[in-house]
């Protein structure tokens, strides 16, 4: 994909989208669920995403939603409150009070934030973990957002009683439910006014704030970070966390400047991105601009995406790290420096993750486990503290507490951000330093990856890929070692291929969330033979999607 001649600079007034359109078609756009399927709930790696505009994300999806939701818990006699969080999407609170009145007309007890204002997914997790730890009754969560997606753009996700996203099994049901209400006319869906919600009872005010910073030294080093007087600079990028970080500075005494105060819901204020589009990605040098021009202000800075379950690192003298290098850092870092954390736990991937990753952990001697996308499947082993770190490519990825119990089972920005910080107290060294002595001793890596836009009936085909569609015994050279369609960790469907040699890699697949497919590729070689993956990768793609 071309970069756009305008990316990484701010947009013109003329491309931010119309707030007021947006609203409107929210209420106004009826999902024609039977005759067009993306206009279907569909829950993707990380909840059910779309556009109002598109008639993808509107009110008669999230009235449906919630109220499959409502009896998703009463059928599996979830009785606890439900933490509800949302992110600054303006489609976020629409769909947050649409939600609201849904859950409280079926009787479920709701925990927002306190004096209103935004939470974000981390610590909805958190909220979660720590109510079904210390009470009778157990609780779940639902987050209102798409993530770093574009401003037109709303999301809605089901974290279940682990605190995490909820698995395929609830969500397939969660979205079969709906589906079934929107093609009734959502005859069934119950629903209270605003009047009723109030006078319900049912809306708990919750200080998520001062609960989840309390906590944070039982995860991060805060007094190595407050005694080495780490500079800390902090983009929120218009997001969900923006009034934690000011209570975490004053808490721990700690040197963080918030550099941008502004909430939008045009985020006109981000960067354009590689295809000219706003989008709110801390792990885009183009979308990070405004931070990567402060970078010599601070030790480290860091980025997170509007609902805070990502992280951007930027090193003084480096500047923005790649988030697989981050991976690699911090898994290295943490087995090192946790010293209550068994020695045979394991460390989670991505199969689309670097191939450094593995390297670094088998010199370390511990344990992997390779997974397929989406943090979901991280949520089982953080649960029981059999899994020690959970990473994305995606720059996405949580870790256990010190004493190696559970601390979120969703990514958490906030912990790794904070992570950076730790990092740079206690070795001396920033984590860009410290991955160039991890590409010393175990190779450079080249990674790319390609987004292609695609059908869902070219979805669905590359999705459908098996292990005979490869009928070639080399790749860019060198002999193909395992073509996986299952993932080596958890023996779970990838939901498309990976292909690997001694020194490459590639893997394809369809998002979950957006019409597009992902080629994942990695050389340990050359950018030759990164060039030499890519070519045939596509050429295998193409044969399939062709057919």
């Amino acid at each position: 994909m071309a970069i756009h001649p305008q990316a990484g600079q701010l947009a013109s007034h003329d491309i931010l989208v119309n707030i007021p359109e947006l609203m409107s078609a929210y209420y106004t756009k009826k999902p024609r669920v039977i005759t067009h399927p993306d206009e279907r709930v569909s829950f993707g790696t990380s909840g059910h995403r779309g556009s109002a505009l598109l008639t993808s994300f509107n009110e008669s999806h999230i009235l449906a939603i919630a109220q499959a939701i409502a009896e998703y818990r009463l059928s599996n006699n979830i009785t606890g409150p439900l933490y509800l969080g949302k992110d600054t999407h303006a489609l976020s609170e629409a769909a947050f009070q649409t939600t609201v009145s849904v859950l409280t007309a079926n009787g479920v007890r709701v925990r927002t934030q306190l004096n209103g204002g935004y939470t974000p997914t981390p610590v909805i997790s958190h909220a979660v973990l720590t109510h079904n730890k210390t009470e009778v009754d157990v609780s779940d969560g639902i987050v209102i957002t798409p993530s770093h997606n574009p401003p037109e753009d709303g999301g809605i996700k089901y974290n279940s009683s682990k605190g995490g996203p909820a698995d395929k099994d609830i969500t397939d049901w969660v979205a079969k439910r709906a589906n079934s209400l929107l093609e009734a006319n959502l005859e069934g869906v119950k629903c209270l006014s605003p009047d009723e919600v109030e006078l319900s009872g049912l809306i708990e005010p919750f200080d998520f704030i001062s609960h989840y910073v309390n906590d944070l030294e039982n995860v991060i080093d805060m007094k190595a970070i407050a005694e080495k007087k780490i500079r800390i600079g902090v983009d929120p990028m218009g997001g969900s966390g923006i009034h934690y970080w000011e209570p975490i500075a004053k808490k721990y005494g700690l040197d963080i400047t918030v550099v941008n105060n502004e909430v939008d819901p045009t985020f006109r204020f981000v960067p354009r991105d590689k295809d000219g589009r706003i989008r709110m990605d801390c792990s885009s040098p183009y979308s990070m601009q405004g931070l990567l021009k402060l970078k010599d202000d601070f030790d480290i800075a860091v980025g997170n995406d509007p609902d805070y379950d990502r992280h951007g690192i930027v090193c003084a003298d480096f500047g923005l790290m790649n988030p697989n290098a981050y991976l690699a850092v911090a898994i290295e870092y943490l087995s090192q420096h946790r010293t209550q954390w068994p020695q045979d736990i394991q460390f989670g991937k991505t199969l689309v993750s670097s191939g450094m990753i593995d390297r670094v952990v088998a010199g370390l001697g511990r344990k992997l486990c390779e997974v397929p996308v989406g943090f979901k499947w991280y949520v089982e082993g953080l649960y029981e503290g059999s899994m020690a770190f959970g990473g994305e490519e995606s720059a996405g990825a949580s870790f256990l507490r010190k004493d190696a119990s559970v601390w979120s089972t969703d990514k958490d920005g906030f912990i790794m951000a904070l992570l950076a910080a730790e990092i740079l107290a206690v070795t001396g060294k920033d984590p860009q330093t410290l991955y160039e002595t991890q590409v010393e001793k175990y190779g450079k890596p080249y990674y790319k990856r390609i987004d292609v836009v695609a059908t869902s009936a070219q979805k669905a085909l590359l999705g459908a890929l098996d292990t005979k569609d490869v009928t070639q015994t080399e790749l860019a050279g060198e002999k193909i070692l395992s073509v996986l369609t299952k993932a080596p960790g958890n023996n779970a469907a990838i939901g498309g291929l990976k292909v690997s040699t001694e020194n490459g890699w590639f893997a394809a697949r369809p998002s979950g969330t957006e019409n597009v497919y992902k080629i994942y590729l990695e050389s340990f070689v050359s950018e030759e033979h990164l060039a030499e993956l890519e070519s045939e990768a596509k050429a295998l793609v193409d044969s399939v999607l062709d057919n």
